[in-house]
């Protein structure tokens, strides 16, 4: 399995961003998505997660209300909007694939190469 996240950059406090996390290989039927996030000298923590019927997701308290996580299985494909972005949203950002529903890094077994998200005052 491999996965190919994209979409990170700088950005104005306000601004929105979508990242995408693109998935090849094996057709996962069961377990979650999900997007964590590193800043510099912190844990890495999850975003959101969503699993493969998108009829369920996750989003952390510090995000909710501003990101919004959907997929489209055709395209193996996971989309992380975010909206009215803050400074310390800024971390590099990892998307990963856990084979059952997951909120910890330990339980996901793939992983993207991390994109960077810069929000700027």
């Amino acid at each position: 399995v491999q996965l190919q996240a994209s979409g990170g950059g700088l950005v104005q406090a306000g601004d929105p961003l979508r990242l995408s996390c693109a998935a090849s290989g094996r057709t996962f039927r069961s377990g979650v998505m999900g997007w964590f996030r590193q800043a510099p000298g912190k844990e890495r923590e999850l975003v959101a997660a969503i699993n493969w019927t998108g009829l369920l997701t996750y989003y952390s308290d510090h995000v909710k209300g501003r990101f919004t996580i959907s997929g489209d299985n055709a395209k193996k494909t996971v989309y992380l909007q975010m909206n009215s972005l803050k400074p310390e949203d800024t971390a590099v950002y990892y998307c990963a694939v856990s084979p059952i529903i997951a909120t910890t890094p330990l339980e996901y077994e793939y992983w993207g190469q991390g994109t960077q998200v810069t929000v700027s005052s």
